[in-house]
């Protein structure tokens, strides 16, 4: 239960404060690019030293199938995991939503992702890419004897920081099939439609990275 709790306020978090910059925050006076980018990660050092000792603040379903593939994480955890993490990430954006109402906003965008400046192949290739990028780091800096656990937040918070700056203009950079989905159920159309992207290539490269991570860089070594 405090792992449920732990996962679900941590994504919450996630959620809530990331897509919340981009809907409030993108505006002409807005926080821009990197205000958007920051929020997301430091999103996840918040988490990371906070809840981070209860679970291990994955907030990400492909993160968890990653630890799991890795064995770090066990079939029942798993499921856990990533009930959590879907009802913290459907909260984040029903919170948001509220909000948004409650302001006399019309609610045409929560921060869903998507995709028109690439087709479908170009968005599941640049997903799993970065989503591979993002979770070997994690892999690594978490690792029992590659890792650092003292900074492991803060160089997390900071690639995802990155790897949105940089991928923004493509896809809205998800790495994350919760925080992806669900915006998407709530603004439903062409979001809803290509979520199936950002669902798929972030488990993908999280498989991949954990694969990576341990036969050839050695994070699962005793």
């Amino acid at each position: 239960m405090k792992k449920f709790v732990a996962e679900l306020i941590g994504t919450f978090m996630l959620v809530f404060f990331g897509t919340g910059a981009v809907v409030f925050g993108n505006g002409v006076n807005g926080v821009g690019h990197l205000g958007i980018a920051l929020a997301f990660g430091l999103s996840i050092v918040a988490a990371a030293y906070s809840i981070g000792t209860i679970s291990g603040a994955h907030l990400n379903p492909a993160v968890s199938i990653a630890m799991f593939v890795n064995k770090r994480l066990d079939a029942k955890n798993l499921g856990i995991y990533i009930l959590a993490q879907l009802a913290g990430a459907l909260l984040g954006s029903a919170t948001l939503y509220f909000f948004l109402l409650n302001a006399g906003v019309e609610v045409t965008s929560l921060g869903e992702n998507s995709f028109s400046q690439v087709n479908a192949f170009g968005a599941f290739l640049f997903e799993l890419i970065v989503s591979f990028i993002f979770i070997l780091v994690i892999v690594t800096v978490t690792s029992a004897t590659k890792g650092n656990g003292k900074i492991a937040g803060l160089v997390i918070g900071l690639t995802l920081a990155l790897l949105i700056l940089v991928g923004l203009n493509v896809t809205g950079l998800s790495v994350n099939p919760a925080r992806s989905l669900a915006p998407a159920l709530f603004i439903g159309g062409a979001a809803l439609k290509q979520v199936w992207v950002f669902i798929l290539a972030p488990i993908a490269g999280g498989v991949l990275a954990a694969l990576v991570g341990k036969h050839l860089l050695g994070t699962e070594e005793a």
